[in-house]
């Protein structure tokens, strides 16, 4: 394989990521990376901007770009080369995270999914939450904001927790009725919160088990990866569930699906140069 730069973009509910990598066969050089939030503005015109942004911050030119490469949203992303399925890009991000992954948990702002891969990010399972948002990022952020409470206190205030409250509820709506309560109450947020992860993570330690993920490490990635009170408690959820899988998180979790878009556009983009030539 010959050097080339490549670039990954993920367009999710709440956030678009891109990254730009340098390949050379197995050797692998990160060289940008951008978000930006959503927030109501034009997905695609946002995505240009910050794609722009980072590739003039690497110091990389537009034409020295090989293969653009989408996931998620961005499948009519009007300048990418090719289009991923968001189970192929995060299974591959997860494993250039932590290569000793064999599963991903993919959290985000509206669902969340479970993923199983072989050591090379062949997919060999997946499965995704039901469409009730209890167990996403925007009913976190729905909750932390009405607690009073910004969305990076939201895992350390949940590891304080002596007493968790448990909520009944998997749908938002009532959830968000049963935290209210809880309120009025007195209970304090950090038992709030505790339980609210508690009541997530059991359904996405039972998703993981539904589709084989039984031991071994998990790269939980997407927006709440670095709710550190929600990895604890997927790994008490998996005890419960008795199973043998240790969440962890990556400061960069966040670009997963960007990261295994691009790595899997410089594999694109080679296997058809090869055929090219063999032609």
């Amino acid at each position: 394989m010959s050097e080339l730069i490549t670039t990954g973009v993920d367009i999710g509910s709440g956030c678009i990521k891109t990254v730009v990598f340098k390949v050379n066969g197995d050797k692998v050089e990160w060289l940008g990376k951008e978000t930006a939030r959503i927030r109501n503005r034009d997905p695609f015109q946002l995505t240009t901007e910050a794609y722009d942004h980072m590739l003039k911050t690497a110091g990389v030119d537009k034409k020295d770009v090989a293969y653009v490469a989408s996931t998620g949203d961005a499948e009519n992303l009007k300048f990418a080369t090719g289009h991923f399925y968001s189970m192929t890009t995060h299974g591959r991000g997860g494993l250039y995270l932590n290569p000793e992954a064999r599963a991903v948990l993919d959290i985000g702002a509206l669902n969340g999914r479970a993923i199983r891969m072989d050591g090379a990010g062949k997919v060999l399972s997946y499965k995704m939450t039901s469409q009730c948002a209890s167990g996403s990022g925007q009913f976190l952020e729905n909750i932390a904001r009405y607690l009073g409470i910004a969305q990076d206190e939201i895992g350390s205030l949940s590891m304080k927790a002596d007493d968790p409250e448990k909520v009944s509820s998997i749908c938002a709506v009532l959830a968000e009725t049963d935290v209210i309560n809880m309120v009025s109450r007195g209970i304090s947020a950090s038992n709030i919160l505790k339980g609210i992860h508690v009541s997530m993570a059991v359904r996405l330690a039972k998703l993981l088990k539904s589709i084989g993920a039984v031991d071994g490490i998990v790269q939980v990635t997407g927006g709440l990866a670095l709710d550190t009170g929600l990895v604890a408690a997927l790994n008490e959820a998996a005890e419960q569930e008795k199973v043998n899988l240790k969440a962890v998180s990556h400061p960069d979790s966040i670009y997963a699906g960007a990261i295994g878009a691009a790595l899997w556009g410089a594999f694109r983009h080679e296997k058809l140069a090869r055929l090219g030539q063999a032609a």
